[in-house]
């Protein structure tokens, strides 16, 4: 497959601005690969297609406010800095993304928030936006990291253009994230709310979860034709080894294994046995999946919909079937369904 083909036009008015009111109450359109036939739904009726023995894995990571705004020593030019990853939790050392790239280099000191209460120095330049800072602070560590939580700020997708609202910290957050370490969310399970979990749970549907964290990796556009050659980064992975034998129980009794996400679905491909089984697993994944590629484990997946030659509709596009999910896609626009993180959700089953 090339990159050319995974591109549509795709209106900027459906680029979800903000949440649907009510987290169960988005869109849902349901996907049969088997029969190709396309329905449109309201998401809480997901329910309906799932039974006692089925199970549906997510990611709980949790997102921290990885926005920060500062302003370079002597000249007071404000720059944005997006922390991705601590490198070194005692050094305060962390890899983050300076916008605008061209004015920071090493040795350049950055102060945030009010009387400078805090200030970091480049050390390193790691790519063309990246770079290595050190924050300088002589508090203990929880001290630190309550500061950066109070100077950071929920990290939107750059579409949406507005300016973070109050109700973003709780609604760009799934209801069940627990493990920090996120930039960015597991979207497709931004849908369930505790009434839904609840209700599922009460058929006798097995919920579990896994931890992907998150990184700008999987936002980041392909830029080469050929698909084989683009890399992705890597993303820390936990699956436990009572996901795993639960995943794996309901696969040989022939259940449903439902994928809450991309992030998901690349979490289950990356510790797979050669028998089709899910291991458990403590690591990294930089897996890429495009069409062809024969999914080992879930049977079915909810996700949302994603935007033009994005590595999550290639991805998508393996599972579905590269036509029957071009099509869906074409039937999204029609309806006007809501697209990207905050937008409208997708069942393939």
């Amino acid at each position: 497959m090339k990159l050319s083909a995974f591109k549509f036009n795709l209106p900027k008015e459906l680029l979800a601005e903000h949440p649907a009111k009510n987290r169960d109450e988005s869109r849902l359109m349901v996907v049969d690969r088997k029969t190709g036939k396309i329905q449109h739904k309201v998401f809480k009726d997901v329910i309906n297609y799932f039974d006692d023995g089925d199970v549906m894995l997510f990611n709980d990571t949790k997102v921290f406010p990885a926005r920060m705004y500062g302003n370079k020593e002597k000249t007071g030019a404000k720059i944005e800095v997006f922390l991705l990853r601590e490198l070194n939790a005692e050094s305060r050392l962390w890899d983050v993304l300076v916008d605008p790239a061209r004015k920071i280099r090493i040795g350049n000191k950055l102060y945030f928030g009010d009387n400078d209460a805090l200030v970091a120095e480049v050390i390193d330049n790691t790519t063309s936006r990246g770079r290595t800072l050190r924050f300088l602070f002589d508090g203990t560590y929880e001290e630190f990291r309550k500061c950066l939580y109070d100077m950071g700020e929920t990290p939107l997708p750059k579409y949406i253009k507005r300016k973070v609202e109050e109700s973003d910290v709780d609604r760009y957050q799934t209801v069940y994230a627990a493990n920090e370490g996120a930039v960015a969310a597991p979207t497709a399970g931004l849908h369930f709310s505790r009434e839904l979990l609840k209700r599922l749970e009460i058929k006798g549907i097995d919920l579990e979860y896994l931890t992907l964290h998150v990184g700008l990796g999987t936002f980041r556009m392909v830029e080469v034709e050929d698909l084989t050659k683009h890399k992705m980064e890597s993303e820390e992975v936990i699956i436990p080894g009572a996901t795993a034998d639960k995943i794996n129980k309901a696969k040989d009794s022939k259940k449903r294994v439902c994928a809450v996400g991309t992030t998901v679905m690349r979490a289950m491909e990356t510790s797979v046995s050669v028998s089709g089984h899910l291991n458990a697993y403590t690591g990294w994944t930089n897996k890429f999946i495009f069409p062809p590629y024969d999914f080992s484990v879930a049977n079915c997946m909810i996700t949302n919909f994603h935007m033009p030659e994005s590595t999550l509709l290639m991805m998508v596009s393996a599972f579905g079937g590269y036509d029957l999910i071009m099509k869906a896609y074409k039937e999204a626009i029609k309806e006007k369904y809501q697209f990207y993180s905050y937008g409208d959700a997708m069942l393939i089953l």
